[in-house]
């Protein structure tokens, strides 16, 4: 029987469930380094060529298009690429962010395995765990956090796992059959934009996903993931049926509700690239509405005192009209004293989201102090259209960019207003929940007071459907059931403060990285924050979207739920041998994870 058929013979079986228990003594102690290249310790060309036996071609050795000695023509194609998030998502050594000031930059692996199934993952899992090496997952690429590179590294790329494939009534391994359920199973290297064609466009369902189309499935729903309609379905985590992974002793295991339940909960938003390689998820799709919708437009204030009334009144305008499931998006309070917004709506028809806006307009025009400096616009759309890009193409033409590449896929789009995310260098970034409770009467002066204060330093942007508090209790139930910090559950938004500037990955021509501004805009970034958290001192942060020098960074991501996580780790990968920034069991390394200090 072949390697691959006899893997999925022993997947069937259920036999892949024991989570491991052995390891190197030397592995887990203090002092501990991985190898590097032109160490003793780094494989010699018989051992790669050992592993290259194994995966075949899709052993690469990746290199940066602006590398040095780069032809020309190489780095010209990449200059004009990288203005597109799917050719860097298609390159091996590139990252959807090209790095954070004082933090890290992007940088290629030595080796990676662009991998087609799980025993490729396998195959390149235990490579790294017998030669002692740092290993880097990489989906979609778009840790802000950096996850998705590290020098001296063996990359497992997971781009080419990109199948989506409709269940009507899905039955997770080792459970009753009477728990079948319309689903999805999505391969870690499939995008939203992958998914939601499958899923709405062509199917005729919803799946909780992102709201940006080039992310990656498998590190949204490991982060806890949230997409335009959190507010009614809850986060992508609290979707999660079953997942597919591979754990640090190269055994493929499902880990479901029935089966591995403990390594299930922490893939359920206990962050990327710490508990094994998902290779495969597999989703609860929900029956579609028959409208997605959006509401937009900006008001500009004339000065202060009217600035401080507008936010006071869009503050008691979402907490008594918004405030609950059909609502999602942002607002954002910018510089020049405007509101900006950007919502989005799900189950209602146009003549009703208009009815629910009609008030707060009436009140913007009916005051000399305001204007809209761009006019508000409401419009509703068939739900199963609403990422369908010839839809936009041909009746609202600027919403969306598509790749424009030879061969491309009809499904891939981006919404052109994430496009300046693509290869960006971040400066400084923040987040935290807010409670709820500062919607209550007694307590919106003093968010109000808050936000305008915060607002003075930098912009600041409230993502509603990033905080689930107002949510349908089957939508805050699933959520309850996942590793995120509880505190998500009674937010009613993320709030998010950051910069950026033009992409700067090394060796890139005409790269305009200024450390000197960049630290500048980071201090008004943590100044605004400061501000805002005046309101909220204690809130926490979303482990996807936040700070790289995050504070008690356990707490803030994972709250009472760290300590089960820990455990959970300390199961399945007692050696460390999966390492991120800030995921869990990382405080047992060296910042660069490459030395165990404790």
């Amino acid at each position: 029987m072949k390697r691959r058929d006899l893997l999925k013979a022993s997947l069937s079986a259920g036999v892949l469930q024991a989570l491991p228990r052995p390891v190197a003594a030397r592995e887990a102690q203090a002092g501990f380094s991985r190898a590097r290249p032109g160490t003793p310790q780094w494989p010699g060309p018989s051992q790669w060529q050992t592993l290259r036996a194994q995966v075949g071609d899709r052993l690469l050795a990746p290199a940066s298009p602006f590398a040095r000695g780069q032809a020309d023509a190489v780095r010209a194609e990449a200059l004009e690429g990288i203005k597109n998030p799917y050719f860097i998502g298609d390159h091996p050594a590139l990252t959807q962010t090209s790095g954070w000031q004082d933090a890290w930059t992007s940088q290629a692996s030595v080796y990676a395995v662009a991998a087609r199934d799980a025993g490729d993952v396998a195959a390149a899992v235990n490579f790294a765990r017998r030669h002692h090496l740092r290993l880097v997952v990489k989906g979609g690429g778009h840790s802000y956090m950096g996850a998705s590179n590290a020098p001296d590294s063996l990359l497992v790329w997971t781009r080419a796992m990109n199948r989506v494939q409709m269940h009507d009534a899905f039955v997770a391994q080792g459970c009753a059959p009477g728990s079948a359920q319309p689903a999805v199973s999505v391969g870690a290297g499939a995008m939203w934009a992958d998914a939601y064609a499958e899923v709405t466009t062509r199917g005729g369902r919803y799946v909780q996903g992102g709201g940006c189309t080039t992310v990656g499935v498998a590190g949204l729903v490991q982060g806890g993931g949230f997409g335009n309609f959190s507010k009614r379905f809850g986060t992508a985590a609290a979707s999660l049926i079953e997942a597919e992974v591979v754990t640090a002793d190269g055994a493929v295991r499902i880990a479901n509700a029935c089966t591995n339940p403990d390594l299930f909960w922490a893939l359920k938003g206990g962050g990327g690239g710490s508990f094994g390689v998902v290779t495969r998820l597999t989703l609860r799709t929900h029956a579609l509405p028959a409208f997605f919708g959006a509401v937009s437009g900006e008001i500009t204030a004339a000065n202060d005192g009217a600035w401080r009334a507008l936010v006071a009144r869009f503050v008691d305008f979402y907490g008594d009209g918004l405030f609950n499931e059909h609502w999602g998006e942002q607002v954002s309070l910018r510089d020049g004293r405007r509101l900006k917004l950007s919502m989005v709506f799900q189950d209602l028809t146009q003549a009703q989201a208009e009815a629910v806006w009609a008030p707060f307009f009436a009140w913007v025009r009916e005051r000399k102090e305001y204007s809209f400096s761009e006019a508000p616009r409401v419009i509703a759309i068939p739900a199963r259209r609403f990422w369908d890009p010839q839809l936009f193409q041909k009746y609202a033409p600027g919403i969306v960019t598509m790749d424009d590449r030879p061969q491309a896929s009809q499904d891939h789009f981006v919404w052109s207003g994430d496009r300046g995310q693509a290869g960006w260098f971040i400066h400084g970034y923040q987040s935290a929940w807010l409670p709820a409770g500062l919607l209550g009467k007694e307590s919106r002066a003093r968010l109000v007071d808050a936000l305008c204060a915060a607002a003075d330093q930098w912009w600041v942007e409230l993502h509603f459907n990033k905080g689930i508090a107002g949510a349908p209790r089957d939508a805050l139930d699933a959520t309850r059931d996942t590793a995120m910090n509880p505190a998500v559950l009674d937010a009613f938004a993320l709030a998010i403060i950051a910069g950026g500037g033009e992409p700067a990955f090394p060796g890139m021509p005409g790269a305009k990285a200024d450390p000197a501004r960049a630290r500048k805009r980071a201090a008004g970034i943590r100044n605004a924050m400061d501000a805002l958290l005046k309101a909220a001192p204690d809130a926490g942060a979303y482990v996807s979207e936040s700070d790289y020098f995050q504070q008690r960074w356990q707490d803030a991501y994972w709250g009472a739920n760290y300590a089960r996580l820990a455990r959970v780790k300390q199961a399945v990968d007692p050696a460390g041998l999966f390492f991120v920034h800030h995921g869990v069991g990382s405080e047992a390394w060296s910042a660069d994870g490459f030395t165990r200090t404790t």
